[in-house]
């Protein structure tokens, strides 16, 4: 069944090359108990590890049961030793960190049999050497002898049709070794035995078959075999080791080393803890600013206005490189036009009735109130004790007056952002409301529009107090083409046919929507609005100024800045609005009026586009921005310990290689590939990575309530630190993934160990 042909096998130590075999052919039948002898050097164990394919021959061939093995790759030699091979050392060769039970099992497992069936058949095998009832101890906790009994089961568990035994009796006493070799013996029977010894008499006393060896020659051969023997169903089954095998052989070794793993995972740790804390922090304080602007801004209006700002990364990046297609501090004689980068940003909105009716029709569950602001001008008079004077609204060196936006649902934008201290609001009818500011102040420009003088004044007195609107028939007088204002206020201010007005509540903003509810001053319904343009919009100046080309008030031509179409709009003309404001209720809802927004675009050329102001989000996104960079910079610094992990994790896997170099020998004398091997060590940082990880979450979890202490001592914000679970579980996955990278190098160094040479080691 195994026959070699003119083997040669030479080593080169330097610069001088020792022949080990001299073209060594041999056959063996297919059960028989051979017996090599010869003293030290004369190549017995060089030919036993070819027989093996421990080691590989320079020339001949090994032709196992008719099949040559000259175009044999490395997974084939090792499928071969796992299934076709088992080996008795002398020295045992057992793996310490696992049972002697899981040490039987191994070769089973690298053959990919089931746990069930590994287990049912390793017990039998140690029952058959008499050890079954140490099954669950480690190796170390046997004799010598017990330990030979158990490389004995393992080198029978796949059922090997060679076993190769290197001096299998070398390391045990005289009794020990006449019951190894009569259980040797009585395995020749069903199998093919080749041992190794120097031993003669040992040889002639159980061996069927001795060849003698010196030099590298084969000297004598007792039974030669003429013709060999061939198994015509002769197959080789590939090994694999699953990555949890892998798992439990480097967390077995890893407990035998518990205080160094538990200092490196702790020291790889230290990165893991920082950037934890680091996101922690970020994530609390984007929790607090997300909550600070959900309860200030939630009620910030979307704006369109005839105007609107266009900011994005084209545009933003068209403007870069024309900039940097000029060089800085040229010596050419040449003069460049700068472009208005303002004016190219500008988009100009062309807000119609058909624009204004689907701004109306917004889904009235995500907004709680809207306002369309015109350029109609109030002509209002206030009275004091001594004197009548015109009040200026538009001026915005004064106090502007402010549109309060009309009610949507049961509680409008006004109803959630501020506090009532007096009266009541009906946006319904026109009138006006008086905004405070948190400290019940409003401006000395507000009291004189008013027609007040004083330090402080009774909710009474605002809101008895009266002004009046004067229509355009009554204020403006014909003179010759032209209209001037009348200066008869007393009059103006008595006539039947002004509007009066009155200060129907008082409001202050909410504690919560300082932000949004900061400035003070006069609001007035959009019902005053509507009112004013309908009895203004058929007055005789309107008239004039529709059939006349020049401004009726100042006699003066139009041009692009003033145009008759602005002309109509302040004298009340029409009340097509200059700028809408829309208030959604949250920032969930103001998703679907942006949506809404954007969906009137879809298919329009560019300009036909309303464009909007989203100042929210422009207020969010830059917070949000800020925070991310703050975390980034800092996330930058700590994972600097992250490379010093990854580099740290690096030496301690190559030490690990270091120690376990005879197991590796083990494992690829049992049929394990290189990939297996790579993989056994992978597993290794692998369980170190996710420990680290495990370990820096929990400290960095605990490390929270300190700084939460300190951070609400300094700031008085409580509970700001809060780890994300997701950002524990990438961190963990990070930990895993740098460690696998950190052990990749001393990994595929372990798989490329000689196997002969890491089985010398000691």
């Amino acid at each position: 069944m195994l026959k070699l042909e003119h083997i040669k096998k030479s080593y080169t130590v330097g610069s001088n090359k020792q022949v080990v075999l001299k073209k060594v052919s041999l056959s063996f039948r297919q059960n028989e108990f051979v017996a090599i002898l010869g003293p030290s050097g004369s190549g017995k164990t060089t030919l036993l590890n070819i027989i093996g394919g421990l080691d590989n021959y320079d020339s001949g061939d090994l032709i196992i049961n008719g099949k040559s093995t000259k175009k044999f790759k490395a997974p084939d030699w090792d499928a071969y030793r796992n299934n076709t091979v088992g080996f008795i050392f002398q020295s045992y060769n057992l793996i310490s960190h696992i049972s002697v039970l899981e040490n039987v099992e191994m070769g089973m497992t690298l053959s990919g049999v089931g746990p069930k069936q590994r287990k049912k058949k390793a017990l039998e095998l140690l029952k058959k050497v008499g050890l079954v009832e140490h099954a669950h101890k480690k190796p170390n906790q046997l004799s010598g002898g017990q330990m030979q009994r158990v490389a004995i089961a393992r080198a029978l568990a796949n059922d090997p049709d060679i076993i190769l035994a290197d001096e299998p009796t070398g390391a045990l006493d005289t009794k020990t070794s006449k019951q190894i070799m009569e259980l040797i013996k009585e395995i020749a029977k069903e199998k093919l035995v080749i041992m190794v010894t120097h031993n003669p008499t040992l040889a002639s006393n159980y061996a069927t078959r001795i060849v003698e060896m010196q030099d590298g020659n084969i000297l004598s051969d007792s039974n030669p075999l003429e013709n060999s023997q061939e198994n015509e169903n002769f197959m080789i089954k590939k090994t694999a080791m699953s990555f949890l095998t892998a798992l439990k052989l480097s967390f077995n070794n890893i407990k035998t080393k518990k205080g160094r793993t538990a200092l490196t995972a702790f020291a790889s740790s230290i990165g893991i803890i920082g950037i934890a804390l680091i996101l922690s922090l970020s994530n609390g304080f984007n929790i607090e600013v997300e909550n600070f602007e959900r309860d200030s801004l939630s009620s910030s209006p979307i704006m369109i206005t005839e105007e609107a700002m266009q900011v994005d990364e084209e545009m933003v990046s068209k403007m870069q490189n024309k900039q940097e297609s000029l060089e800085k501090y040229s010596d050419k004689d040449k003069i460049y036009k700068q472009e208005n980068v303002m004016n190219s940003m500008l988009h100009t909105n062309n807000i119609t009735e058909d624009y204004v009716e689907y701004i109306k029709n917004i889904n009235k569950n995500d907004i709680s109130g809207y306002a369309l602001q015109t350029a109609t001008s109030f002509n209002i008079i206030n009275h004091t004790d001594n004197d009548y004077e015109m009040v200026t609204t538009t001026n915005y060196q004064l106090a502007p007056w402010t549109l309060l936006p009309t009610k949507v649902g049961e509680e409008g934008m006004v109803e959630s952002t501020y506090d009532v201290l007096a009266g009541e609001v009906n946006d319904e009818e026109p009138g006006l409301v008086l905004i405070v500011d948190s400290r019940n102040r409003v401006s000395e420009t507000t009291l004189k529009q008013l027609g007040l003088d004083g330090e402080e004044f009774s909710f009474d007195d605002i809101l008895n107090k009266e002004l009046k609107i004067v229509l355009n028939d009554d204020y403006y007088k014909k003179v010759g083409d032209n209209f001037i204002p009348s200066n008869d206020l007393k009059s103006l201010y008595n006539n039947e046919n002004s509007i009066t007005l009155k200060v129907t509540a008082i409001l202050r903003g909410k504690e919560d929507k300082e932000i949004i509810t900061g400035t003070s001053g006069l609001a007035y319904t959009n019902a005053l609005t509507d009112l004013v343009v309908q009895k203004n919009k058929d007055s005789e100046i309107v008239k004039a100024q529709e059939e006349a080309d020049y401004n009726v008030l100042t006699n003066e031509p139009f041009d692009e800045e003033n145009t008759k179409d602005d002309m109509l709009a302040y004298l009340g003309a029409e009340s097509m609005p200059i700028a809408i404001y829309i208030y959604p209720k949250d920032f969930e809802s103001k998703d679907n009026v942006t949506a809404y927004l954007d969906k009137y675009n879809d298919n329009k050329d560019e300009e036909d586009m309303i464009e909007y102001t989203d100042m929210a989000e422009m207020i969010s996104s830059l917070s949000g921005s800020i925070m991310d960079a703050i975390t980034i910079v800092l996330i930058a610094f700590s994972s600097i310990s992250l490379v010093v992990s990854c580099i740290m994790i690096g030496i301690i896997t190559y030490i690990s290689v270091l120690e376990r170099t005879k197991e590796i020998g083990i494992l690829r004398a049992l049929g394990a590939r290189k990939k297996d091997i790579r993989r056994v060590f992978n597993a290794e940082t692998f369980i170190i990575g996710l420990f680290s990880g495990l370990l820096g979450i929990v400290i960095a979890y605990l490390l929270t309530c300190p700084a939460n202490m300190i951070i609400e001592n300094l700031s008085g914000l409580a509970d700001v630190a809060k780890l994300n679970p997701l950002h524990a579980l990438l961190l963990i996955a990070v930990s895993m993934i740098l460690t696998i990278i950190g052990g990749a190098i001393p990994a595929n160094m372990a798989s490329k160990k000689d196997p002969v040479e890491a089985l010398r080691t000691e």
